[in-house]
């Protein structure tokens, strides 16, 4: 039986990339709050350009920073059903 589970891997393929992401994301959805007193609930349009800009959730975006940065970094390697994070 194969005990070993697979991870969703959030990672991208470099950390200036995934942060220039996280600009783009969190500026929509700040700038489509902050534009609401100026041009009215339509700016909340750009709400949902963010999730793209964040492939998912802000929170499956701060997880995949985490990947993007420990990867190359550490590895996880299961052997006997005990894995490890080597390096």
């Amino acid at each position: 039986m194969n005990t070993e589970r697979t991870q969703p891997d959030y990672a991208g393929k470099s950390v200036p990339r995934h942060l220039a992401r996280g600009a783009l994301g969190f500026g929509l959805i700040i700038g489509s709050l902050a534009l609401i007193p100026v041009v009215g609930p339509v700016s909340l349009l750009a709400a949902p350009l963010a999730l793209l800009a964040f492939r998912g959730c802000p929170t499956c975006w701060a997880v995949g920073l985490v990947q993007t940065v420990s990867r190359g970094r550490l590895r996880r390697q299961c052997a006997d059903g005990v894995c490890t994070l080597i390096r």
